[in-house]
């Protein structure tokens, strides 16, 4: 047995205890297993707010795109998530005074509860398709690490990413991403000085990329790099983890507070990843490129730290999956089961969302079977949430004037479009579905709202309850 395979077993061990370990002493109802009791501290959160959002789709799907565009393109790639992390800054502590358990908790303050259902809807949709390419990204470290094929790896994967969820809810999820989102830096950090020497520096490592991976284009058009941009720019302004996690926090200033160490957190992280995943191209241009940066786990770098990389690594799938797999296991037991079902006990909420995990795991799984590619599935899932609900979630807070019809329009057409472009059309010149569901997606919310809205006496429209201003008033200073 491989010192890389000894390394990743006794980590997994390691937090499967940790996980059976909160399970017993934290989680007692079902916030806790949801939200964590809403007492996480800033540290954790920050912690947490990375891990969730650095798995697959950075250290698979962002090291592909590296490796095929090179890494001026790839600043532009992944540019979508520190921006939106700085728009995040002045919704925090206004998602965390709201004390809501789901995102479409807060839509149906605004919107009402039909809305509230649609969006469940569609964010089922996009949360299966991300927690399904976690699933192949592990499969596929556990092929760079083992001997065992990324088929079983992805099974391995998804086995252990529903245990942990379903043991200690978001109270294990939160210490483990914090454990894994040292490693992932310090694993890369330490790597950097092998890597040099080995592309004689940053000037040799340039000099050494062919001609397209020295362009800010990296050869796609500007149609195709700005339809790899949105996705994730719109992912995290209305990624319902963001949410849940500021939520979890034990106040409104360390949930703001919170997305500061996010930011710079995440900026390290891409960094690093754009520049080992770029010295796989000068030292390994022959490799599959989603395993670039595994490679250079696996062979350029000494084993202790190639072993460190790879732990990481999976460390961030699984955590990240695990918190996909809470976040819509909340849909199905607050949006849909206990609307239908009525008044629940709290032992039955932490039964029926156990359940839940369970069988939204086995459907991630089966998912992502039919996508070849973890870019691929990435694309899909990103647009489908971005272009479906993140449109009316900025409206939420920052356009008083929508409403109700508006919201269902916007919501409906982005995720309807984003189908059609992608199962229908087969993504027509190459192009990523985000290119033609969100501009639809935004004239449908303005449109609409504005047609609906003329029947109706604007002066009320200045009384509506809506979330930003609900949560303003209640801030210190009316901030």
């Amino acid at each position: 047995m491989n010192v890389h395979l000894i390394i990743v077993i006794v980590y997994l061990t390691s937090m499967v205890f940790l996980g059976m370990y909160f399970a017993k002493r934290e989680v007692k109802n079902t916030e806790d297993f949801m939200i964590a009791g809403r007492r996480l501290p800033g540290f954790i959160l920050v912690g947490t707010l990375l891990a969730t959002w650095v798995g697959s789709g950075t250290i698979v799907g962002g090291a592909s795109f590296i490796f095929q565009y090179g890494p001026l393109a790839s600043i532009i790639y992944f540019a979508g998530g520190p921006i939106g992390i700085m728009i995040l800054y002045f919704i925090a502590d206004k998602a965390r005074l709201l004390k809501k358990n789901t995102l479409p908790e807060m839509l149906e303050n605004r919107y009402g509860s039909t809305t509230r259902l649609v969006a469940t809807v569609f964010i089922l949709l996009a949360y299966v398709g991300i927690t399904a390419y976690q699933f192949i990204g592990g499969g596929v470290i556990l092929s760079m690490t083992t001997d065992i094929s990324p088929e079983t790896g992805t099974i391995l994967i998804a086995v252990f990413v529903i245990f942990l969820a379903v043991t200690g809810g978001l109270f294990s999820v939160s210490y483990t991403d914090f454990v894994s989102a040292i490693l992932i830096v310090f694993g890369f950090l330490i790597a950097v000085p092998f890597l040099l020497p080995k592309v004689d520096g940053f000037s040799g490592m340039v000099s050494a990329l062919p001609d397209s991976h020295v362009s800010w284009s990296g050869g796609l058009t500007f149609p195709q790099l700005l339809g790899f941009f949105l996705p994730t720019f719109l992912l995290i302004l209305g990624d319902q983890n963001m949410y849940n996690r500021f939520s979890a926090a034990r106040d409104e200033i360390t949930a703001k507070k919170s997305t500061i160490g996010f930011f710079f957190g995440n900026v390290i992280i891409i960094s690093l990843a754009i520049f080992i995943a770029t010295t796989a191209v000068v030292l390994y241009p022959e490799i599959q490129s989603d395993t670039s940066i595994f490679h250079i786990a696996a062979n350029a770098v000494p084993v202790p730290v190639g072993s460190l990389i790879l732990v990481a690594s999976i460390a961030l799938v699984i955590t990240t999956a695990n918190s996909f797999l809470l976040s819509i296991a909340g849909n199905i037991v607050y949006d849909i089961y206990s609307r239908f079902k009525g008044t629940l006990t709290d032992r039955q909420h932490l039964r029926f969302s156990r359940m839940s995990v369970i069988l939204l795991g086995i459907l991630a799984y089966v998912l992502g079977t039919f996508f070849p590619s973890v870019l691929e599935v990435q694309m899909y899932s990103y647009t489908m949430y971005g272009a479906a609900i993140t449109p009316v979630v900025m409206a939420t807070f920052f356009w008083k004037r929508a409403n109700t019809a508006g919201a269902l329009a916007s919501i409906i057409t982005g995720g309807m479009a984003t189908l059609f472009w992608e199962l229908v059309l087969n993504k027509p010149f190459d192009w990523n579905s985000v290119l033609f569901s969100l501009p639809l997606s935004v004239a449908a919310l303005i449109i609409i709202t504005l047609l609906t809205s003329k029947k109706k006496d604007i002066a009320s429209m200045d009384t509506d309850s809506t979330i930003v201003h609900q949560a303003n008033d209640k801030l210190p200073g009316g901030r």
